[in-house]
């Protein structure tokens, strides 16, 4: 069935680890008549982790896409994981998603992931509802949950459901929206059933409802107006006025729930499929020639376009290309132009799907998210259009990767079948890197954590059956100089006929960090000939790729060169490479070269209670903190810079002195001089590292 653009709803569901997404959507799934029977998660059977890893470790680890149709709309489902190493994945559904439903565990309320993730739809502009789940548990409480997150996030809660008890006598919620209840069942396959509101929760009720009332005048003038005036909205007004006013993000509606016994379920969906945002209140951004960002309404009626907002692999049905429908209509058994590749894409067979399972369909409108499979040349963050013109859409963001190891193998053949392996994997995640450094002469494989990479790892020896072997990435230092210093050199070689003839003297003097390199011909009266000034700058850029301490490269140096002698016979363009060459490293030796380590800045999230520990943990890496800020609910961000070298390991060890609660980002900030007995370790590991090397080609 072909849904218009008004009448679809693309939701995500999201939450720090653990606080039950999975289970939600799987009884979404059995409320919405998708599923006979819903699955436990330890059991591997559930619709959304589906993958032998997420089975093995009961984690969810992918992005699973599913839908419900409900009172005429067409409800897409993202269940995200729950772990910072797979925010790659949320960023995915969130992007394809006009809202999302933030799953919030009753007894812990607001977490790590929880206020990570609120920020990430705050930088969208997106609008979330709140569902707090577990009220069946005697630890549980709905109210401090609910108003955790009004004061961490600075946020209105608008109750749409409240609980009616809390622990073992939690027996269902209360729409308020609605005016009735629904009562949980014992068992885990059978719906909740509605009935009218127990005379014991009605004053709870009346309270909601006013707050209700009060959200409701949030979303249009008139309605202010109104209730201000009169006090009152009729049940139309109420509905339009949350419904305008969550569109806008004015409001938080906030739901009650205890998934596993479906109950809240029903509430829920009749909330998202009658009053969520459609796509029509959406834009989505284009990017010009010159790079500016431009808006696209997601609108039917325009020529087609889709952009790909994730790729997997199924061993039956080969690549999956996710893509939402921006506008148009997109078709079955069509053709596309990929504007970011430049070619035409064929596009065979359009699915809908509820986790791995394919339901064919022939069109699907602007708005909608479907699935094309074997797509030749596309790639995600790619752009589909009927126009050859067409401006492509804004590529998904990609986090800094956290944590990296080095890949290799004693047999060059399993090592180049690894990296071709590796390559295909930074097609369906964009979160990992897989790069050659030349400067470490390493490739190095980068992701958002320990298990990130190891989850990987372990389905390449599984699939392939191939082990990786994997050490410390080395660090990408640089040499530099103190202070000003002149040094000259002679190349003199003579072997029959032509000789080799140059002398350059130059001088050099540090430059503030980040200006990186200067060049000045500072030669009077032809001492050195204008056509041999470029052979000169490019032996000292020679030079400058391999430093006199460690081998490093050369930063933050003005090079002037003051005189020199030239041959007419024996000169040449290569003779004065090789002096100038030279005389840098003489200059250098002369300017009391030193070491320069990379210092990251480092952004860190956790609880409160950690908070002593990461601040010593940071001193003793050699780090600084530049502040903290409490977010709320026992939560804190640190601030702080520390070397890249103190990092390689950090994401495990924050895991271990968080108990796996803490989190962090890191972006490249500047380099700082090393020295002492450090810069000697790491000098002498250097040139060790180049013997092997050297040892090794010969």
């Amino acid at each position: 069935m072909d849904f218009e653009t008004k009448n679809v709803r693309n939701v995500a569901i999201a939450g720090h680890g653990q606080t039950g997404k999975t289970t939600l959507l799987e009884h979404l799934l059995f409320a919405g008549k998708m599923i006979s029977k819903p699955a436990f998660t330890d059991s591997g059977k559930t619709v959304s982790d589906s993958s032998p890893e997420e089975i093995a470790r009961h984690i969810s680890i992918y992005a699973s896409l599913a839908h419900i149709p409900c009172n005429n709309a067409i409800i897409n489902i993202w269940d995200t994981p729950g772990s910072a190493d797979f925010i790659g994945e949320v960023i995915s559904a969130f992007r394809s998603s006009e809202c999302a439903v933030m799953l919030l565990d009753s007894r812990t309320g607001t977490q790590v992931e929880t206020a990570k993730l609120w920020r990430e739809l705050d930088r969208r502009g997106k609008p979330r509802l709140l569902f707090i789940n577990r009220l069946d548990d005697s630890r549980s409480n709905f109210s401090a949950a609910s108003q955790g997150v009004h004061d961490e996030f600075n946020v209105e809660i608008t109750p749409i459901t409240i609980p009616m008890g809390s622990g073992s006598s939690y027996k269902g919620v209360i729409d308020v929206l609605h005016k009735k209840a629904y009562f949980k069942s014992d068992k885990e396959d059978e719906l909740e059933t509605e009935g009218a509101i127990p005379e014991e929760y009605k004053e709870a009720y009346e309270q909601a409802h006013n707050v209700l009332l009060g959200s409701a005048a949030e979303g249009d003038d008139d309605l202010l107006v109104k209730f201000i005036d009169e006090g009152e909205l009729t049940d139309e007004e109420v509905v339009l006025g949350i419904k305008n006013a969550f569109a806008d993000n004015k409001i938080v509606p906030c739901f009650a729930g205890d998934p596993l016994h479906n109950s809240g379920l029903t509430s829920l969906l009749q909330f998202i499929a009658d009053l969520g945002p459609s796509p029509l209140q959406r834009l989505e951004t284009t990017v010009t020639a010159n790079g500016d960002p431009a808006t696209v309404k997601i609108q039917p009626e325009n020529p087609v376009s889709a952009f790909i907002v994730k790729t997997a692999g199924d061993q039956f049905s080969g690549k999956l290309s996710y893509m939402k429908v921006v506008t148009g209509t997109l078709q079955a058994e069509s053709e596309l132009n990929n504007i970011n590749q430049g070619k035409k894409e064929k596009i065979n067979k359009l699915y809908r799907c509820i986790g791995k399972k394919l339901i064919e369909v022939s069109s699907v409108q602007a708005g909608d998210i479907c699935i094309a499979t074997k797509l030749a040349t596309a790639k995600t963050s790619d752009t589909l259009a009927a126009d050859v013109n067409a401006l492509p859409y804004k590529p998904l963001r990609s986090p800094e990767p956290v944590y990296s190891v080095a890949i290799f193998s004693d047999d060059k053949k399993k090592e180049a079948k690894i990296s071709d392996i590796l390559f295909k994997s930074t097609e369906t995640d964009r979160t990992i890197t897989y790069v050659y450094n030349s400067e470490t002469r390493q490739n190095v494989l980068s992701g958002m954590g320990e298990l990130h990479l190891a989850i990987l790892l372990d389905r390449i020896k599984t699939e392939n059956n191939i082990e990786v072997q994997t050490a410390v990435p080395r660090i990408a230092y640089r040499e530099t100089i103190q202070r000003k210093a002149e040094a000259e050199y002679t190349h003199k070689k003579q072997s029959g006929g032509h000789g080799q003839y140059a002398k350059v003297v130059l001088s050099v003097e540090p430059l503030a960090r980040g200006d990186n390199y200067k060049f000045t011909n500072a030669v009077f009266g032809g001492a050195i000939p204008k056509n041999y000034i470029p052979g000169v700058e490019k032996g000292v850029k020679q030079s400058m790729e391999h430093g006199v301490l460690a081998g490093y490269p050369v930063v933050d140096i003005a090079v002037t060169v003051l005189d020199g002698k030239d041959h007419p016979v024996d000169s040449s363009d290569l003779a004065f490479q090789i002096a100038a060459r030279n005389a840098l490293a003489d200059a250098m030796r002369n300017a009391s070269a030193i070491l320069l380590e990379p210092i990251m800045n480092v952004s860190i999230l956790a609880e409160t209670k950690y908070l002593g520990d990461i601040m010593s943990d940071v001193s003793s890496r050699r780090g600084r903190i530049l502040g903290q800020n409490a977010i709320g609910n026992g939560i804190e961000e640190i601030k702080a810079q520390i070397p890249q070298a103190e990092l390689l390991r950090y994401a495990i060890d924050l895991r271990s002195i968080t108990s796996s609660t803490g989190s962090f980002e890191t972006s490249f900030d500047h380099y700082d001089p090393v020295t002492g007995k450090l810069a000697e370790t790491i000098i002498a590991k250097a040139k060790e590292i180049q013997k092997e090397e050297a040892a090794k080609q010969q």
